[in-house]
């Protein structure tokens, strides 16, 4: 039996077309239906346009599932199901008004007040008790008929609300639903613009609960993961006025870089933003990622498929009904009475006019009853068919298990079952699990969702045909076949959203203040390497950054090498004086007792070659690799040599000074000028410097360290550690001080002595060298030390060191040694014995000679020439004056 009710109207407003608005079936089970046959009305009209998919295909498959149901012997057996399905015309205070008729039965009504004109008692019509709800839609329409069903506990089961907000069991405690809830559609949303890439997006939300919900949850789950900033969040209001979506875009351009938009929208609205898009020539800069509310429609991409183009949308996984394909297109004006809207589908499916009455008045084709369903029409199922249906069967399952539990295989409705307690059933609902129609598990958990199971399709045109190809799914996490998506003009590399490019190895990542997807990138400088995206550190002091400046690696160790020019000229030089030195050495040893060996104090002479090989042989240790041995071969000969060289020097120069200083007073010779006595003296000032060594040794043991401050350069690839001796400047001035004193001392008494005839002793080619070499050790100082912070320091100052202790001996050797080998070589007969002349008379003939020099500057020379010969003849006895060479004595 099937009974229509009219529409009430409100007088204020302009009559509406008379839609009936209510489907009932007679059974002993009542079940209210609550469907979107229209869409919502302009103009303060309630309803507007029928819904063909989502009203219609809806509303059938509900009556199509009470059918099975009604037919299956194993399921609910002896009871029937009824049903009564009203219209929400797509709003929610409408559906708020309509859902009153289902707790009507649960009113008790005052009649006391009512009475007929007879005077009789007034026959009030029993309202159908409605034990469950199967509905609604929307969120928004849901969320308001919750509120008042579970006033009444009557169990509701939504087969497509998805907003958050409805698994709050708290305040919709009596609520199920066989789709998940948006904060699963949130999170593989994310995932999806995670997996993209994108990680600044803008979101775009329907005003109502499920698009403002559906975005709360995106926000939130993106916040918490902190991989997704939100550009802006933009809500589209209910009654949107003229050129709102132009705005919208204008908006949406305001940060360019968020090319993705996530959109919790319903179809109408996001028909109209693809168009403001359209209008605004921006077909191809969105990225559009839609919710299951666009999921897989034609209708918000008709006519705009160019900027549609590669939009991702989302949908709970699902599955067509062939057997509600077979039943739905059996339908006919004729079989399908039941559905007071039935007659309105067909006007809409075919495009024609039933008779006077029919709602297409401007149609000029007449239907004429024989049209059919996928044959005279498209026909695709819509996609929330299958959850209708498993909406309805969740119902019945939770029945037939409280009758199961109730009557005891009592046939039909028994007694107990006859008034059904809503919160029993509601636990009831809560534990059922059985395959849907789709073949895939129904449960639902403490809060009454379902899980999360979703398909992931994408928008695509190909050969100018476009269609939606599901490209992965996502059940508790993403699967997703990147090869299988394509974007605009057949490109297959993902576009980017995101505020800022993603920085180059070795950059850190400078982030904007309240922003954390946008930044700024700055290069790790100097000895910093990149230690995370955000901050960059210092490499130990021994490494440097590698090549990327995503790690550090060590320092090149560097020594000076045998082939370098620094090494080779030092070299050269110390080989070619080691050879004059030998053959010095030889030629002495060779011509050891001739005159002029004698003469030059052959044990000092020894002692002084000895000195001036050590400066030679230096350099060897100097240039060779620093180890252990060779650090310990520096620290003894670096200043030995030296102090061999200027030891005996000094012994010289003071046995002179001292014998031509007694020479004035007295004739008698001055202690301690035998060769035994000059060796111990020289000797005793090198123990000196050995000694100084040895404290050393013993205070601080010889060592190598690698040196990384020396070319510690400002850039890390001319880095270099230096391999050395732990030999500090203090140390090396230390080390060679002492020699340096003697030096000076030295030349102190080649001063003194610079008036003794060069006829008589070596003073004045001692006094040659002495001056000599305190240029070229002053000339040492200032190269040494000012070349301390160059890159090029061990090689200039390891050079320096040794070229000066090189010239320093060539020096010596070649004033004090080569004119006697001169001599001795290529003319042997000046190397004859002289007539020897006691110490007396020398020193008497070299006094006379100081005398000359003195009075030369004070008395003409022929009062000079008298003189000097009457202090002559007055001081010998002989007659026959004879000058003496000093040279030719050991003195």
């Amino acid at each position: 039996m099937t009974r229509s009710v009219g529409q009430r109207t409100d007088p204020l407003t302009p009559p509406a077309p008379e839609y009936a608005h209510s489907i009932r079936l007679d059974g002993d089970i009542i079940l209210g239906g609550l469907f979107p046959v229209h869409a919502r009305g302009e103009r303060g009209a309630p309803c507007g346009e029928l819904k063909k998919e989502k009203g219609i295909h809806r509303l059938e498959a509900m009556l199509f599932a009470i059918d099975l149901i009604n037919k299956d012997p194993d399921l609910l057996p002896n009871v029937t199901l009824g049903a009564r399905i009203l219209d929400t015309c797509s709003r929610d205070t409408y559906a708020l008004e309509q859902s009153l008729t289902f707790v009507q039965a649960l009113i008790e009504r005052d009649s006391t007040d009512v009475r007929c004109a007879s005077g009789e008692q007034p026959i009030f019509a029993k309202p159908d008790k409605i034990i469950g709800v199967i509905g609604a839609a929307a969120s928004s329409v849901s969320i308001m008929v919750a509120n008042i069903l579970r006033l009444f506990k009557i169990p509701q089961i939504s087969y497509a609300s998805t907003a958050p907000e409805l698994s709050d069991n708290t305040r919709y405690d009596f609520f199920s639903r066989v789709v998940p809830p948006d904060s699963y559609q949130a999170q593989a949303m994310l995932d999806i613009v995670t997996a993209m890439g994108w990680n600044y997006v803008s979101t775009l939300a329907s005003e109502g609960n499920y698009g403002e919900s559906g975005v709360e949850a995106f926000v939130q789950i993106s916040r918490e993961s902190g991989g997704v900033c939100i550009a802006q969040s933009l809500k589209i209001p209910r009654e949107p006025r003229p050129g709102e979506f132009d705005k919208i875009i204008l908006r949406l351009l305001e940060t360019p870089n968020a090319r993705a938009i996530v959109m919790f929208a319903n179809e109408d609205d996001i028909r109209r933003v693809l168009d403001a898009a359209m209008r605004n020539n921006q077909t191809g800069h969105f990225l559009w990622v839609g919710s299951d509310s666009w999921g897989s429609k034609i209708s918000p991409v008709v006519q705009q498929e160019s900027v549609a183009e590669g939009a991702i949308t989302i949908l709970p996984k699902r599955a067509s009904i062939e057997a509600f394909d077979r039943y739905f297109k059996s339908r006919s004006l004729s079989n399908n009475r039941r559905n007071v809207w039935f007659a309105e589908f067909w006007e809409e499916n075919f495009g024609c006019k039933l008779g006077m009455h029919g709602k297409r008045p401007g149609s000029p084709k007449k239907c004429t009853g024989l049209e059919k369903v996928g044959r005279d029409s498209t026909y695709e199922q819509e996609g929330k068919v299958q959850f209708v249906m498993d909406a309805v069967y969740a119902m019945a399952h939770a029945l037939h298990r409280m009758h199961r539990d109730l009557c005891l295989g009592y046939p039909g409705l028994c007694p107990r079952m006859s008034s059904i307690d809503g919160k029993e059933l509601l636990g009831y609902i809560r534990n059922v699990s059985f395959n849907g129609s789709a073949k895939t598990l129904v449960v639902f958990n403490e809060n009454g969702d379902a899980p999360g199971r979703y398909d992931i399709y994408q928008y695509q045109i190909t050969n100018k045909s476009a269609e939606y190809r599901i490209i992965g799914h996502w059940t508790d996490q993403l699967h997703l076949n990147m090869n299988a998506m394509q974007w605009a003009s057949g490109d297959a590399v993902v576009p980017v959203s995101v505020c800022s490019l993603p920085c180059q190895t070795g950059e850190r990542k400078k982030v904007v203040k309240g922003v954390p997807c946008c930044w700024h990138c700055e290069r790790c400088e100097g000895y910093h390497f990149q230690a995370s995206e955000f901050t960059c550190q210092l490499c130990p002091y021994e490494q440097r950054p590698d090549q990327n400046r995503t790690g550090c690696q060590p320092i090149p160790i560097i020594k000076l090498e045998w082939h370098s020019p620094w090494a080779v000229v030092p070299v050269f030089i110390a080989i070619l004086g080691i050879l004059a030195t030998t053959f010095v050495v030889v030629t002495f040893v060779r011509y050891n007792d001739t005159p002029i060996v004698r003469a030059s104090g052959r044990e000092m002479s020894y002692v002084l070659l000895t000195g001036i090989f050590l400066c030679y042989v230096i350099t060897f240790p100097m240039i060779a690799a620093p180890g252990v041995a060779v650090c310990s071969f520096r620290r003894i000969f670096l200043g030995l040599g030296m102090c061999f060289s200027y030891a005996a020097l000094l012994t010289k120069t003071n046995r002179i000074h001292r014998i031509f200083e007694q020479g004035k007073c007295s004739v008698a010779a001055p202690r301690f000028i035998s060769p035994a006595s000059q060796l111990v003296i020289t000797f005793s000032l090198i123990s000196v410097q050995l000694m100084g060594v040895f404290v050393w040794f013993v205070a601080d043991p010889p060592h190598t360290v690698v040196d990384y401050g020396e070319q510690r350069t400002q850039d890390p690839e001319n880095a270099r550690g230096v391999l050395k001796c732990d030999i500090s400047d203090l140390s090396l001035i230390c080390s060679l001080g002492y020699s340096i004193l003697l030096m000076v001392t030295c030349t102190v008494y080649a001063i003194k002595t610079r008036g003794v005839p060069e006829t008589f002793n070596e003073a004045k080619p001692i006094g040659f060298t002495m001056y000599t070499t305190c240029i070229i050790w002053l000339a040492f100082i200032p190269i040494f030390f000012g070349t301390a912070q160059s890159a090029e320091r061990m090689y200039i100052q390891t050079a320096t060191l040794t070229v000066s202790l090189s010239l320093s001996a060539s020096v010596s050797l070649g004033m004090l040694y080569m004119p006697k080998v001169y001599i001795i070589i290529l003319h042997p007969e000046q190397n004859v014995p002289k007539r020897k002349r006691s110490f007396k008379a020398i020193v008497t003939a070299a006094t006379m000679t100081n005398k000359l020099s003195q009075l030369a500057s004070e008395r003409p020379n022929g009062e000079v020439k008298t003189e000097l010969c009457e202090s002559v003849d007055n001081s010998t006895p002989s007659t026959k004056t004879t000058y003496v060479s000093y040279t030719n004595h050991a003195i």
